[in-house]
């Protein structure tokens, strides 16, 4: 601890030339570390830097020691290796730098005299580490699930007996990250003593770093924002003082939606958030910010209208929704894959029938009534013959143009949270798709299990006709479900 917070000058945020010194959640982390560690935190709290440092440090006092450390692209890899390792070695004391020379300057691998050395890399397998530090894995499971994978089958196991610390910001719901963390989190949660193969959760809200605070007389805290700031104490104990309250506010404007991801208060809320290159992201933040998304339950006293996306080798999904005076509320949702079309007729009459309430309209996408090979009379046909008669929503020019009217149709919606669980993260996680080599985001969706959810909500977006289901309705079904 001394040598860490003595020997190794970097360049600092003010691009100075400083000493490195572990702030209050690094020096945390390092007298509480297990062997298996995951860093939940915010950001810019120094965690890449401190890994280097580390891996530096063991380096030159330890013969024979080898670490690793896995950013989540390869110009980070290399920006850390050459400003967080070869720069701090380079202004050691010189005596120190002649007992422990280098030997080689390879792209990736900094290697000392005592056979020690640090790899910096996007990609890490084979061979046997001694420690192994993984930055950002949260954008690497969202970005590289490929990557993600190796990571898990190919560099723990290459630092099986050593030390492996995942240090990341959350992205979504999904991924290697977010399940490791939640088993942490549930252990952490019962006090459950950890054997040596179980990973330890350190969790570093914004809050805590006493940097984050600016002169209420400079903000304007808004209604919403004091609503969020009393469920927080309320629900969590977090108090905030009013320098942190503004601090937060003006924070939560530059950042838009991806506030709670970037710099949670809470474990829970890290996870809140759609991941980044998601379509809805700013969508999800303002309907949690005005509350359009909790409790909005089933009022019998309207119909229940059904949007849906049909797949045949992957997901049929179903959001059920009924219009309340104008507003939109998304009252059920459903999804399945491999089944006849059958049994998805089946599931809405048993859920009407348990609800003991009556259709409104039903609406197919635009290649609901095409031929489908596996179905003699058609999809329209088949159903037909049931009673179910659905209504073909007209197709859009472009994907593009269906994203931007489901963004446009989200201020006028309410989601009860509860029995649209699976949708609600469905449209969190739509994404656009990512381009490994160019490292850029394409202009086009990323067709994955959320396509389907997300799909079915664009046909209600472009094709819901508020007048028709009004003045114009068809038959609704009876409480047998005998017809449509």
């Amino acid at each position: 601890m001394w040598r860490l917070s003595n020997l190794y000058y970097i360049v600092g945020k003010s691009g100075r030339v400083v000493l490195f010194e572990p702030n209050q959640q690094q020096y945390d982390y390092l007298t509480n570390i297990h062997g298996r560690d995951i860093v939940l935190k915010a950001r810019q709290l120094g965690f890449s830097t401190l890994a280097c440092i580390v891996a530096l440090d063991e380096a030159m006092w330890t013969p024979n020691y080898s670490a690793a450390i896995i950013a989540h692209t390869k110009p980070d890899a290399q920006n850390l290796l050459k400003t967080k390792i070869k720069f701090p070695y380079s202004r050691l004391p010189e005596g120190l730098r002649a007992n422990v020379p280098t030997v080689s300057d390879a792209a990736d691998t900094f290697s000392l005299a005592n056979d020690s050395s640090v790899i910096v890399t996007n990609s890490a397998r084979g061979g046997t580490f001694q420690r192994l530090h993984v930055s950002e894995f949260g954008k690497i499971c969202a970005r590289y699930p490929d990557k993600a994978k190796e990571i898990v089958s190919g560099s723990f196991p290459a630092a099986e007996e050593g030390h492996i610390t995942i240090e990341s910001t959350a992205e979504g719901q999904q991924g290697h990250f977010f399940e490791m963390t939640q088993r942490a989190l549930e252990k952490d949660a019962r006090g459950q003593e950890l054997s040596k193969k179980d990973w330890k959760i350190h969790f570093y809200p914004w809050w805590e770093n006493e940097g984050y605070r600016l002169d209420p007389s400079l903000v304007r805290v808004k209604a919403e924002d004091e609503r969020y700031f009393r469920d927080l104490e309320h629900n969590d104990g977090v108090k905030l003082d009013d320098w942190q309250r503004a601090w937060w506010v003006m924070q939560d404007e530059v950042q838009g939606g991806t506030m709670k991801r970037e710099f949670p208060a809470t474990p829970k809320e890290a996870f809140e958030q759609a991941l980044e290159g998601a379509y809805f992201e700013q969508q999800l933040a303002a309907a949690n910010k005005r509350e359009s998304i909790g409790r909005f339950p089933y009022d019998p006293r309207y119909p229940v209208n059904t949007f849906w996306d049909l797949g045949r080798n992957d997901q049929t999904a179903i959001w059920l929704h009924q219009d309340i005076k104008g507003r939109d509320r998304f009252i059920g949702y459903y999804e399945n894959s491999g089944e006849h079309i059958s049994h998805y007729l089946i599931w809405l009459k048993d859920w009407l029938r348990d609800k003991e309430g009556s259709w409104g309209d039903h609406y197919w996408p635009h290649d609901g009534d095409r031929e489908d090979l596996f179905l003699d009379k058609g999809r329209v046909g088949e159903v037909q013959e049931m009673g179910f008669r659905p209504s073909i929503v007209s197709r859009v020019s472009n994907k593009l143009s269906a994203i931007e009217a489901a963004r446009s149709a989200f201020s006028n919606c309410d989601f009860d949270d509860a029995a649209c669980d699976v949708g609600l993260k469905r449209l969190k996680h739509y994404r656009k798709e990512w381009n490994e080599r160019l490292e850029v985001w394409k202009d086009r969706p990323l067709h994955d299990d959320n396509s389907n959810g997300a799909d079915a909500f664009m046909t209600f977006a472009t094709g819901y006709d508020r007048i028709a289901s009004d003045w114009d309705k068809p038959m609704r079904t009876n409480l047998a479900g005998v017809s449509w």
